[in-house]
């Protein structure tokens, strides 16, 4: 192997939870609310799938259910899909929903799992070139760049800059093109079997992570580095 693509939400960086997410928000905009009533609204963004990187819809609005699907090809249709989730939950101003979605997009909401630097690290002292490939609606390049990774990143190939989502090859193939590189002699790292399994129609070889908060999944990652060697 002579590159390596990483998915970004769930394989290199998670998201806080959606108590931390809400509350973060709620303490920006100086709403003071009832510690159950936050309890409360957290659990139910939870389970409305609000928070981008977050569960799934545990029940997903037929009106939002041809939106959900696009979700990750346009920056528009991000927002408006999710916070068209946040909105199937009553807050207490309007202006929330946008304050939230905005929110998971800052530094501050993601966290790097906690073997993302040493591996990223470790590929770079082999001399192999790293891509990330992801389903998603803006720019994580600052969230990289906050912590201290992007220098590990070659290159960035972002569904919404290309208007389509993987498993679509051409994404793949897209990222392997920016390399330089053959797709037979790529490994694509990622948390879901179907997306990310996509990069095996174009020849290159996948591994899977599981999608756990950082502090349960410490060294997921490291496989990686015994793969290339």
């Amino acid at each position: 192997m002579i590159a390596v693509l990483f998915d970004f939400s769930g394989t290199l960086f998670r998201v806080e939870t959606t108590d931390s997410w809400l509350r973060a928000v709620l303490d920006q905009t100086g709403i003071g609310l009832p510690e159950a009533e936050v309890a409360a609204l957290a659990q139910a963004l939870e389970a409305a799938g609000a928070l981008p990187g977050g569960p799934n819809p545990q029940h997903l609005p037929t009106e939002l259910a041809g939106l959900w699907e696009v979700r990750d090809e346009s920056a528009e249709l991000h927002r408006a899909a999710y916070t068209g989730l946040s909105r199937q939950v009553r807050l207490p101003t309007e202006h929330l929903h946008d304050a939230l979605y905005d929110r998971h997009m800052t530094p501050a909401a993601w966290t790097p799992y906690p073997d993302a630097r040493e591996v990223l690290a470790g590929l770079r002292e082999r001399g192999i070139q790293v891509g990330v490939v992801s389903n998603i609606g803006w720019d994580p390049r600052p969230v990289f760049r906050a912590h201290g990774l992007d220098d590990h990143v070659n290159t960035y190939v972002l569904s919404y800059e290309h208007g389509m989502r993987k498993p679509d090859t051409r994404l793949f193939a897209t990222a392997c093109a920016a390399l330089g590189v053959d797709p037979r002699e790529v490994l694509m790292v990622g948390d879901d079997r179907q997306a990310d399994g996509g990069a095996a129609a174009l020849g290159c070889a996948v591994h899977f992570v599981d999608h756990l908060p950082a502090g349960k999944r410490p060294d997921a990652l490291r496989p990686v580095l015994d793969l290339i060697d």
